[in-house]
């Protein structure tokens, strides 16, 4: 036998039991790396399944609040909470996303008296209030118009902020709306609301199952391309979000998540402060579908998913498996 042909370096030898891969595992998914997303609708003991989502479900604040006590039960810290707004109440100018007594300002005053040790995260964007669709107003030929909605998203969450939402979270992609909703902020002496910059969101074609959550896509007149990235690119991940910290965000977001784990490496390399990934509808309809038809271990997949988002760099995840990734660590 020729012992010196054998390598002298066997890195099989540290996965041969459990105890030791434990041991010396590079990263850890946590509870504590959990947000939750959640969908509220108007009225009392509403439940609504989101059929391109299965498992989850559209809910009215009392039965939230029901939800929130579990989820808090079960060790998660945040939700990130997104409005269905009625039709009637949706208009050009998207005026129901500053009404102070908006859904989502309701929703936001209950869970804080309810669930006070869970933080509320609150989505800034017209998309649930235009009639058209997205994320800003329109020009009478049918241009983003920038400055004028980011006057509009910063009255959006002046509302919310002042309803007591912890985090405000702009995924309008807005040039220069971090900045004007920080000195609003400060204007009014909201000093310590958190901004969490959807810094790096993509014109991506994942989120078809959140449009039909929030009931936007059959209202969405063209696509988002003019003001969300392009897929294609990487390097202007690090611009957008340079600009949102000279603005004064104090979090990142890299939206979707999955196909753009190299992005979230090099914002969190880059940047050195907290970034989170959002795990889109698009991405967990998925997992869920192809489990339903037995092509894979749903839990084994998700969790797999979480590992590769923490070892991109990112402190947290939105994702609408929250609750299922923490029923799994607690067994």
């Amino acid at each position: 036998m020729i012992y010196g042909s054998f390598p002298s370096r066997r890195l099989r030898r540290t996965r041969s039991a459990q105890w030791i891969r434990d041991l010396i595992q590079e990263n850890t998914v946590c509870v504590k790396d959990l947000i939750w997303p959640v969908f509220v609708v108007d009225g009392n003991n509403i439940r609504q399944p989101v059929s391109s989502m299965p498992g989850v479900e559209r809910y009215s604040i009392d039965v939230l609040v029901e939800e929130c006590l579990k989820a808090r039960d079960q060790g998660i810290r945040a939700i990130a909470l997104f409005p269905v707004t009625p039709d009637d109440l949706k208009t050009e100018d998207g005026r129901e996303s500053y009404n102070p007594d908006n859904l989502i300002c309701r929703a936001i005053q209950v869970l804080k008296k309810a669930v006070p040790e869970i933080g509320i995260i609150t989505d800034v964007a017209l998309d649930p209030y235009t009639s058209h669709g997205h994320d800003g107003l329109l020009s009478p030929d049918g241009m983003i118009l920038n400055d004028e909605s980011v006057d509009v998203l910063c009255r959006q969450a002046l509302v919310q902020a002042q309803a007591g939402a912890d985090i405000i979270a702009p995924s309008d992609m807005m040039d220069g709306r971090i900045g004007a909703i920080r000195a609003a902020f400060e204007g009014v002496g909201l000093c310590d609301v958190m901004i969490l910059s959807y810094a790096v969101k993509y014109a991506s074609s994942f989120y078809g199952p959140f449009r039909d959550a929030v009931q936007s896509g059959s209202k969405l007149k063209g696509d988002k391309k003019t003001y969300q990235m392009n897929p294609a690119n990487g390097r202007e991940a690090l611009h957008e979000a340079a600009l949102d910290v000279q603005e004064g965000a104090d979090m990142l977001m890299v939206k979707p998540g999955l196909p753009y784990l190299d992005v979230i490496t090099r914002v969190k390399n880059e940047f050195k402060m907290p970034v989170f990934a959002y795990h889109v509808s698009g991405e967990y309809a998925m997992l869920k579908a192809a489990a339903q038809n037995g092509w894979l271990d749903y839990d084994l997949c998700l969790m797999e998913v979480m590992s590769a988002f923490k070892r991109a760099g990112a402190d947290a995840v939105l994702t609408y498996g929250a609750r299922d990734i923490a029923a799994l660590l607690a067994k």
